[in-house]
């Protein structure tokens, strides 16, 4: 009886101080308490969770602030958090149980500062069921939870707080009859906290009409007591919660978007010590090659398609589906893709990449349903392919870059199974009779002349036996036809071992036959043969490619001109020609935005669609489509790409979020002219007036500025990419200069502080296609700290304009500029 009156005295303290606390912005001083209110449990919990290390707080204090991805995730509450194994449930080592039976809001606010000291990412918190239990009304219960919440946000105002409803109670077990009598008291207490969310900025969870069975109580198959949970419940829980826990989307992220979704109640539990292959029902039908139809229910998992190709791409949808590891959500889908080929094109004849590297990117492809692989493996650096007969041309002394590096006639078989592993068409391309100085090397002859031509057939003759491959693409772009015979005999001759022949257009004087790939607006010339198929690679190059940029252009682009293929639009291949040498070999992923690419395209070449031409900001396509999409992109970035593969190969994923970010651009007369989107802003386009520009009246010496606002919820230190020149990783443009962000000396202000440009580590460098890049772009140097205020940061940037013309065109000239906040 004596703690019970105690408790009430403390709880009516705390009360008054928040009617207090909450009278304008009065700083929120806790409330202190008697030891003897406490049992021994809660002081044995409490004295264990202070004895816990705190990264974040000691990081605080003396290095700097803990990235917010590796701070901890609080389950804060009483005995329903407390018999739970959190970090288990949710295999991650960050989720803490602040979990302690028996307690109640004022035993929250007596250890909450051993929770804000932390500086934790989220606080889950759920408590009041025994408050209530002791009689305390519904309103005093949430104005202690309110204190609560409001305290959390005062001492860490970065932390994300959750509020989850009491859960239903059930009194037909007989036991707790305090608690399990206050259903009604349950229901009105989530009201007012769902009631005063927004107000105090905390989000509400409901969980209690997920816990009810058809009368309103907490259902029998979560609980055995009325009150606490068994694994089902916990189970349960967790599912629901998933999604807040990770920061995902409430439903599975799937990418490609299906053609049609729809969502069912639900879901289904998977067993464990089983594959999810293992538990899915599969029955071959009539109907398109790729096409599926996935449904899942409580009870099974059912796919539908006609080949083990269509199988295959829904097997890749289920694994997106099953995103938590234990529970996928119902769902009725049904789906085909827009375009036969949807293809991804890596140039190792430039710069070797390892057989490991490779399969990362097949793996990448295969995930998201992307089914050609293009392997450019001859160039004039090196070439890259063995060869039985002449194996000078793999000889070290004949290539210019990774010399001595190539690929065996096993790693060759090698690459081609993996691919047919997982459903992708491997397309070797031997380049000729352009791009060949690396075969005049070894060969000591022009591949046009009449014996270049014989060692070609040898070649390709060796090449076509040897390996299981329907195409054989021959490049023959950027080449003077000296023999007009080349082409056309090489052609005939793959075409003779029963191989198809791609070619790039613009491009040699190809055989009707020949299937074009496209790299320059060129499709007018061939469209008017019905017979010519052709493949859109046309502004699909990424290495040309601002990441940010890369994902807004690909993700509006409509493909080959078309909404969908049809026998002559086959499709498209995006393309990586890092023609600049490399430091490492996962340089081409860093500094090329391959993945997120990939992923924009996958969404675009499997949907089709699109907008016709090409766009560079996000304000010029569909705005509210890319946003979200941009949020499946985040998500499978956070779920997939900040690790390692299977092989120890860290993956690269330059994006960050953008499409949130609103830019006012104004002239130099301070006129506002136009209101932009993205956190990659190109004013003109380096190819206009091919590609638009947000400011199509861009004249030579003119300055313009742009301003926007960055929200903090602290004072702190964070970190942005910044940058006005994102240089190709093709052409050898020259590095910036010192002390410059630019050549143009264009300037970034917040608050009105300048921000310095970085120490370039080869500042001024003249460009050198065979000096590696270093820190030239954003994407790949250390982001910019920049010292931020609590509340909004003013942004202003100030890019004067030079001749539109460029240099020359190694170094074309760039009027864009990036500046955004990076997640980490």
């Amino acid at each position: 009886m004596k703690n019970n009156f105690l408790y009430k005295l403390v709880l009516l303290f705390c009360i008054s101080l928040l009617g207090i606390s909450m009278l304008g912005n009065a700083q929120i001083v806790l409330p202190t308490y008697p030891d003897s209110i406490f049992n021994t449990y809660y002081h044995q919990r409490y004295s264990l969770f202070k004895s816990m290390p705190n990264l974040a707080g000691s990081m605080q204090n003396d290095m700097g602030t803990l990235p917010y991805s590796k701070r901890d995730i609080v389950f804060l509450g009483n005995s329903i958090n407390d018999g739970s194994e959190w970090y288990e449930l949710f295999n991650d080592i960050r989720i803490k149980n602040r979990g302690i039976s028996g307690d109640m809001t004022p035993g929250i606010l007596h250890r909450l500062k051993e929770v804000t000291d932390r500086k934790p990412a989220k606080v889950f918190l759920m408590i009041g069921i025994n408050d209530l239990g002791r009689g305390v009304s519904p309103d005093s219960v949430v104005k202690n939870i309110l204190l609560v919440n409001d305290y959390i946000q005062q001492e860490s105002p970065s932390t994300k707080v959750f509020i989850e409803s009491i859960l239903p109670v059930n009194a037909s077990f007989g036991k707790f009859p305090g608690q399990v009598s206050k259903g009604t008291q349950v229901i009105r207490a989530n009201q007012l906290l769902k009631d005063a969310s927004a107000k105090h900025r905390f989000e509400y969870i409901d969980l209690h009409s997920k816990f009810v069975d058809a009368q309103g109580l907490l259902d029998a198959k979560y609980t055995n007591d009325g009150l606490h949970l068994i694994g089902a419940g916990y189970q349960h829980w967790r599912h629901l919660i998933y999604p807040k826990v990770f920061g995902l989307t409430e439903k599975p992220a799937l990418i490609p978007m299906p053609k049609e979704v729809n969502w069912k109640e639900g879901y289904f539990q998977l067993h464990a010590g089983k594959t999810l292959k293992e538990q899915v029902t599969i029955e071959l039908v009539d109907g398109i090659t790729e096409a599926y139809e996935l449904s899942v229910s409580p009870t099974q998992i059912i796919i539908k398609a006609a080949t083990q190709h269509g199988v295959f791409n829904a097997m890749q949808t289920l694994q997106q589906l099953a995103r938590n590891g234990q529970t996928i959500d119902a769902v009725e889908i049904k789906d085909a893709p827009a375009f036969a080929w949807r293809g991804y094109m890596i140039d190792v004849g430039r710069n070797y990449l390892s057989m490991d590297l490779l399969k990362q990117q097949i793996d990448i492809m295969a995930k998201y349903k992307l089914n050609v692989f293009h392997f450019h493996a001859t160039e004039d650096i090196a070439w890259r392919i063995a060869i039985k007969q002449y194996p000078q041309l793999t000889a070290p002394e004949h290539m210019l870059r990774n010399k001595g590096m190539y690929y065996t006639e096993a790693e060759i078989k090698e690459l081609i199974a993996y691919c047919k592993a997982r459903n992708i068409l491997f397309v070797p391309e031997i380049d000729m009779p352009g791009h060949s100085a690396a075969f005049k090397r070894a060969m000591k002859v022009d591949m046009q002349s009449d014996s270049g031509i014989v060692y070609v057939k040898n070649i390709l003759k060796e090449f076509c036996t040897t390996y299981d491959v329907p195409y054989i693409h021959i490049g023959a772009d950027e080449v003077k036809i000296t023999n007009p015979n080349f082409i056309p005999e090489v052609t005939k001759y793959i075409q003779s071992f029963g191989k198809k022949v791609i070619g790039w257009q613009p491009g040699g004087n190809f055989l009707d036959s020949t299937i074009r790939q496209l790299w320059m607006d060129d499709l007018g010339k061939i469209t008017n043969d019905k017979q010519v198929q052709y493949i859109d690679s046309r502004h699909l190059y990424l290495n040309h490619m601002d990441p940010l940029e890369a994902v807004t252009t690909i993700f509006n682009r409509q493909l080959a001109n078309r909404n969908s293929g049809d026998d002559n639009a086959l499709g498209a291949i995006i393309c990586t020609w890092h023609d600049r040498a490399i430091a490492t070999q996962e340089d081409v992923l860093k500094m090329n935005p391959v993945y997120p690419a990939m992923m924009a395209f996958a969404e675009r070449s499997w949907r089709g669609g699109g907008q016709p031409g090409w766009i560079a900001n996000i304000s010029d396509g569909d705005e509210k489509a890319f946003a979200e999409f941009e949020s499946r992109l985040l998500n499978h970035q956070q779920q997939h790409f900040n690790s390692s593969d299977a092989r120890g190969i860290k993956y690269s994923f330059p994006y960050q979020a953008q499409s949130s970010i609103k830019w006012k651009l104004y002239d130099a007369k301070d006129k506002l002219v136009k209101t932009v989107t993205g956190g990659t802003v190109v004013l003109r386009h380096w190819w206009a007036p091919l590609i638009k520009g947000a400011i199509d009246s861009i004249k030579p010496n003119q300055i313009w500025y742009a301003t926007t606002q960055i929200w903090s919820e602290e004072n702190a230190t964070k970190p942005f990419w910044i940058g006005f020149n994102n240089i190709s990783r093709s052409p050898a443009t020259d590095s910036p200069h010192a002390f410059a962000w630019n050549e143009h000396h264009a300037t970034v202000m917040v608050n009105g502080t300048i921000i310095p440009p970085p120490e370039w580590k080869r500042a001024g460098q003249k460009g050198n296609a065979e000096i590696p890049l270093v820190d030239e772009g954003y994407e790949y140097r250390e982001p910019t700290m920049i010292p931020l205020k609590k509340g909004w940061n003013d942004v202003r940037i100030k890019i004067p304009i030079g001749k539109l013309s460029g240099k020359d065109w190694q170094n074309p000239a760039k009027y864009m500029f990036t500046f955004v906040p990076v997640v980490r």
